[in-house]
């Protein structure tokens, strides 16, 4: 368990938080190109670490990344004039550039200068392979470091799946599901039998022994686990998952080497969080496989249903909310829940559709940010236990000893993979992998 001090350390984004400054060094995704496709398009509400922000694309195409609040008298800008070159507020006509220069005051004498001295709060913003990303460590203009080297945002845009979903709770209880490989034999496949799994596929072991055994470590730009299970007599299925700072993970849907894949728990709040998964190919001539293929190929009941959203809405929190949600049991059905084969109906082990809306009950289930002081944890534990310690380490020593946080300057470090694979029992599990943990490298695995 954590002491309350230091969930409340752990969990807490907003401006002047400690954590928050830690999320605050690190490029983040903000919204995806296609939302914001047009020159001189409206403006857009964001939530980004507790902080209203207006996103919007001028007439040359370029991107800023205001705060809300007009530096004038604090009208929200989001009801300004996109045109010509900047967002103008429409109480006086302020009107600033994508770098928050203020370029008109047409309320002021024309021979007034006062313009010029005047800039709205604004924030780093860059846009790759479809995904537009925020820096808020720093004023747009400041020294920013390089976007990370996530394998799947670097090639190209036609070659990238991606699709996000906003999620009413905490980023860090979100983000614990991604690290917890057990509740995969339970929450997702719990309803299947051994039997019903192909031989010798991965999700044949995962429910053949529901019990992983876990090695976890420190990387240089997070934590790794590699859980494993007995396969065959003399070998072990070994599931490898990243966790990258300060909200990215890499989980193992499919085999080593042929995952490119990162999936992101972006705060919004401290009671939202957005989640982003985004793949792509080994092989750029192939389509991107899906985030959430069975290396068997096997789809099991349950497992397969995609996102279903409610239409976006202009609000800060509007955006890629699911149509199924608390407000109707996320789909809860009670009869799929208990079926069982003898039944002729396909049953599942939570009766809800959808590994990732699965995923989403659970996780606001527990509230907006859960009181982990009340927890009890076990040694399927592991990953989370080592994960919660990386971030609290980062978040006091950048309070206290203005230490910068984990791969925060390093773009490369990102530069990593996860999956599933099988070794001998007595490989040297660390050394067998390392060139299938490494990005941008295709392996030929037979």
């Amino acid at each position: 368990m954590l002491s309350q001090s230091d969930n409340e350390l752990l969990c807490r984004v907003g401006p002047g938080t400690a954590m928050g400054d830690v999320m605050r060094r690190y490029w983040m995704p903000a919204f995806m190109s296609k939302e914001m496709p047009d020159a001189d398009s409206d403006p857009m509400r964001l939530r980004l670490l507790g902080e209203d922000l207006i996103a919007f694309r001028d007439t040359h195409g370029k991107l800023g990344l205001l705060v809300n609040s007009c530096t004038h008298r604090g009208a929200s800008l989001f009801y300004g004039r996109n045109e010509d070159g900047g967002l103008r507020c429409v109480y006086h006509g302020w009107k600033f550039d994508v770098t928050g220069q203020c370029v008109d005051m047409p309320g002021e004498p024309i021979e007034s200068n006062f313009k010029d001295k005047v800039r709205q709060r604004a924030y780093g913003i860059q846009e790759r392979n479809g995904i537009v990303w925020a820096y808020m460590g720093a004023e747009e203009g400041a020294d920013m470091p390089s976007l990370p080297d996530l394998e799947s945002n670097m090639v190209g845009e036609e070659h990238t799946q991606m699709w996000i979903a906003m999620r009413e709770c905490n980023y860090m209880q979100a983000l614990e599901g991604d690290i917890d490989t057990s509740h995969l034999g339970f929450l997702h496949l719990g309803a299947i039998r051994p039997e019903e799994a192909p031989a010798k596929s991965f999700n044949y072991y995962t429910v053949s022994d529901r019990a992983p055994r876990y090695h976890v470590m420190d990387t240089d730009v997070g934590t790794m686990y590699a859980a494993y299970r007995p396969a065959e007599e003399d070998t072990y299925y070994y599931r490898f998952a990243q966790f990258l700072m300060p909200c990215f993970t890499m989980i193992p849907t499919n085999a080593l080497g042929t995952q490119v894949i990162f999936r992101a728990w972006v705060p919004l709040d401290d009671d939202h969080t957005m989640f982003w998964t985004v793949s792509a190919p080994t092989d750029i001539g192939e389509k991107a496989a899906g985030p959430r293929t069975a290396a068997s190929g096997t789809t099991f009941s349950g497992t397969a249903r995609g996102p279903v959203y409610l239409e976006n809405t202009t609000d800060g929190l509007g955006r890629w909310r699911l149509a199924n949600n608390v407000e109707n049991d996320y789909g809860l059905d009670r009869a799929v829940q208990r079926a069982g084969k003898d039944s002729g109906v396909a049953g599942n082990y939570t009766g809800i559709d959808g590994i990732h809306l699965q995923d989403q009950a659970i996780t606001e289930s527990m509230g907006g940010v859960y009181r982990r002081d009340q927890e009890h944890l076990g040694t399927s534990d592991a990953m989370v236990i080592k994960t919660r310690r990386r971030l609290l380490n980062a978040a006091r020593a950048l309070r206290d000893q203005r230490t910068e946080p984990p791969g925060a300057n390093d773009p490369t470090a990102y530069r990593v993979r996860s999956g599933g694979t099988i070794l001998p029992r007595d490989a040297d599990w660390l050394e067998a992998t390392a060139s299938l943990r490494q990005a941008f490298v295709t392996h030929d695995i037979t």
